[in-house]
């Protein structure tokens, strides 16, 4: 058996302070540290958005929009996002309590301009794939257990490709180790995410 951690974009922009805060975003720096540190895993991997400047899904890009309007990219449904974790900023930085170096691989995403990446595993549109699946499969993982920022985006699909994208690997969903935008999100993601087979789970069952 070969577990993997996989770490969702926990970094500045989406913790307090950052341009795309989640409430308490910082409150899962702890639990990663702590199931890094226990040995649990054999592979760890986190996740980071990588934008660039003009990146579509800004509302800095589409004139009269503002954060959090609905618009389109690519023709596809839009969140107009704050500008955030731009490439080579403090703000797409993973936060600086979080323990990098116990970390195996890293796989930016949403690094095209044309249309945006939620998912770790691929572009929304699905049309382009990151590497990861096979990065993983390459490794013979059988279990990924699945945390990090936010429930309702980010970690919901990613969760749900791996899923789709990772045949016969167990997905979990370590539940205190994630944090969401909007209460109801994260209710009827978590319900997603268990509909489609992800297991959710507690840090605490996982062997302390």
């Amino acid at each position: 058996m070969t577990k993997a951690l996989l770490l969702i974009d926990i970094q500045n922009g989406f913790c307090p302070g950052g341009n795309l805060p989640v409430a308490e975003g910082d409150a899962v720096v702890p639990v990663a540290n702590r199931l890094m540190a226990h040995g649990a895993y054999d592979l760890v991997v986190a996740s980071q958005d990588w934008h660039p400047a003009n990146h579509g899904s800004f509302a800095s890009q589409h004139p009269g929009k503002k954060p959090f309007d609905m618009g389109e990219l690519s023709g596809q449904p839009q969140v107009m996002w704050p500008d955030h974790c731009v490439q080579g900023t403090q703000d797409a930085e993973f936060h600086p309590d979080l323990d990098t170096d116990r970390i195996d691989y890293i796989q930016r995403k949403g690094e095209n301009p044309a249309v945006d990446s939620y998912s770790a595993f691929r572009d929304n549109d699905k049309a382009a794939l990151t590497g990861l699946s096979d990065w993983l499969k390459a490794k013979d993982v059988t279990d990924v257990d699945i945390m990090g920022l936010a429930t309702d985006y980010c970690v919901k699909f990613s969760a749900l490709d791996a899923v789709e994208m990772l045949p016969g690997v167990k997905i979990r969903l370590i539940t205190d180790g994630c944090r969401g935008i909007d209460a109801k999100g994260v209710e009827d993601a978590i319900e997603a995410m268990r509909e489609a087979g992800v297991e959710i789970i507690d840090s605490s069952r996982i062997g302390f």
